[in-house]
Formats: structure tokens, sequence, C-alpha cells
């Protein structure tokens, strides 16, 4: 990064950006407002790190004004680190799918552009299948609640680009100002185990 990140992860006193034990496995999910949704993941069992930062767009080393001006193509997006033994790769994909509106397109609640925008950034070839099965055992059911069809795009990292580290001040954020705004937007409507998993 062009400007300062921690080295440690305030919470889980980890590497904030690795290495991590071996066999650990990380993927990169977008789901809103960066700071909510990385709280949501480094709370869940098996999960040895996070970082937030920027994915997903055409600008190089972008800051956060720059993402949020919707010129840089970027969403905001969490590196999430976890040992796939304790937290499988579906069941990490399902909690994905419940905490956000996945059908919303380039918002999530108040916050709207497409840093908002719902994205699935994978690194192995089991978390692309993950992704799409659990996408296509979701979408029914959302449908039969009455939302909308999946806006969540689905790519490889290597696909989407760089995963650029946002400002220091953004990781652990809800760790560091725990009243601060970033709800999460759940549909409230539960994923089902895909057939296939």
């Amino acid at each position: 990064p062009l400007y300062p990140v921690p080295d440690r992860h305030a919470v889980l006193d980890a590497a904030l950006l690795g290495p991590w034990p071996g066999g650990t496995a990380v993927i990169h999910l977008a789901l809103g407002c960066f700071w909510g949704a990385e709280k949501e993941m480094w709370q869940l069992p098996g999960v040895v790190g996070t970082a937030v930062g920027y994915q997903g767009g055409f600008t190089p080393h972008p800051t956060y004004e720059e993402v949020c001006s919707g010129r840089t193509g970027h969403t905001e997006t969490v590196l999430v680190a976890y040992d796939p033994e304790v937290l499988p790769h579906v069941e990490l994909l399902r909690r994905f799918w419940t905490l956000h509106d996945p059908t919303q397109g380039y918002r999530q609640g108040n916050d709207v552009g497409t840093q908002y925008r719902s994205a699935v950034f994978t690194t192995t070839d089991e978390q692309t299948e993950a992704a799409h099965a659990t996408a296509q055992a979701y979408a029914p059911e959302l449908s039969a609640h009455g939302y909308g069809d999946l806006t969540t795009e689905i790519r490889t990292v290597h696909d989407a680009g760089p995963f650029y580290p946002a400002e220091h001040y953004h990781q652990q954020y809800l760790h560091k100002v725990p009243h601060g705004y970033c709800p999460v937007h759940s549909t409230g409507v539960a994923c089902p185990m895909p057939s296939t998993a």
C-alpha cells in the first residue's frame, strides 16, 4: 500500500496481511460497508485473520475518497483468512449471503454507490464452486420471500485484480469505534445447504 497499515490485527493479534498458519484459506468478500462486514467475519470460529480494502476496480492504490467517488470501479472488500477444517467454504459462504441483501446492486440500505456492491472474489476452485452452489441454493429462497435476482459478482481474485488494503483507520474500525455506524443489511432469509455440498 502507498499509506501505512497496521502490522497486526487489533482483535485477533495475527499478521494483518499474513502469513497465516499452514492450511489457511483466503477469500475476499464484499457485502456493503466493510466496517460491519469485517466485524462479522472476525467473530466467526475458524477465522484467523481479516483486513479491509478495495478490489474489483481499475484504479491502482486507490484512497477511500477516490473509491467513494464511484470512479475507481472498486468495491469495499473484506479479506478473510480462515481454517477450512473449522469453517468449511460452504459454511462461510452461507454466512456471507445472509449477512447482506445480495439483490440490491450498487447499494446496501442507505449506503449507495458502486463501492457497496456485493461480490465474492475467490482464490481456489473449491471456493468458486461453493460460491456458485450456495448462490444457486439461495436465489430461489430469496425469490420466495419477495426479493429480486442476485446481483453478486463471483470472480476469481486473478480476474478481480489486486486487493488494496484500506487506510489504517479502517482496519478493525468497529473494534476501535464500537458505536460506529455500519449496520448489517440482512434479509433475514436463511441460506440452505446446497445439494452439491
